[in-house]
């Protein structure tokens, strides 16, 4: 079978088709800019494939509920071109096969389940932490949905004691996301992250902030498996030093092996590596056909 898979992250799209197998047999970016000009790009990408359904991770925050007017809506995203944007809507007009929708986090959460570092297990979290920090979660093999979908990047944390930096949420100022997404670390310490790679003092004081999500994740929804990508995640140092605050913050609460004595192997990079986004969108076309 064949299927298309739409990544429409804040910066850039990423449209690919691939199979049952999670496999991506071909794939395009381009900018995210305007939803007419972004769009004409996806149309054209999928316009000559003979596909069995699509499916589409976005940033957010979508609407989701089904017997909504807006299902289907990138809402009230900052990005004001797209804002109340009928995603799902200018697609059916195009393609008449079945279309999954779904954050991108989300949709990640779910190919790490099926084919990277989650698989086998029946619950995972993945947290990107890149132009903003995003978290999609499965729990007992469903894809984590309420009254909205998570918006666990803009939870509230305790700022650290020596850290004056204000925030950057345009939201809520000093949440996680105001406090540890990539461009933050531009913002406090006057340098873009790559230019920072060996300044110790940069990621611990991350390591801090990200360690606080993951702490709040572990005793609201206790994942089998936590995943952690996005641009920021790249610097690899980061990982030693979130499981150390991790481990530290819980201070031995949670009895589990995987948290006292693997926790190596529970906070993990994506298995997926740059593809979880766009496999997870696969993902989501998939449930879309069955």
């Amino acid at each position: 079978m064949r299927f298309g898979a739409i990544e429409a992250g804040g910066t850039k799209f990423v449209c690919g088709i691939g199979n049952e197998k999670g496999k991506i047999l071909k794939q395009i970016s381009f900018p995210t800019t305007t939803p007419e000009e972004t769009m004409e790009h996806v149309y054209a990408f999928f316009a000559d494939e003979k596909l069995d359904a699509i499916g589409i991770g976005s940033f957010g925050p979508i609407d989701l509920h089904k017997n909504s007017s807006t299902y289907g809506f990138i809402t009230s995203t900052p990005k004001q071109h797209w804002k109340n944007f009928n995603f799902v809507g200018e697609m059916k007009k195009r393609f008449s096969v079945p279309i999954g929708f779904d954050t991108d986090v989300n949709g990640a959460a779910l190919g790490e389940l099926l084919w990277g570092a989650a698989k086998g297990l029946d619950s995972c979290l993945y947290m990107t932490v890149g132009t903003g920090i995003g978290v999609g979660a499965i729990v007992e093999g469903q894809l984590l949905h309420g009254l909205s979908h998570p918006e666990m990047g803009h939870i509230v944390v305790k700022r650290h004691p020596e850290d004056p930096f204000e925030g950057n949420c345009p939201y809520h100022q000093d949440c996680l996301e105001g406090m540890a997404a990539g461009p933050v670390v531009e913002k406090r310490w006057g340098r873009k992250g790559m230019e920072l790679s060996d300044i110790k003092d940069v990621w611990e004081l991350e390591a801090y902030y990200l360690a606080q999500g993951l702490v709040n994740y572990a005793l609201i929804l206790s994942p089998k498996k936590m995943i952690l990508g996005g641009g920021v995640m790249k610097q690899n140092h980061l990982f030693p030093l979130i499981r150390k605050n991790v481990k530290e913050m819980l201070n031995g609460y949670i009895q589990k092996e995987e948290l006292l004595e693997n926790i190596e192997h529970y906070i993990v990079p994506p298995g997926l590596a740059d593809r979880a986004g766009l496999c997870g969108a696969l993902a989501l076309a998939m449930n879309a056909l069955t």
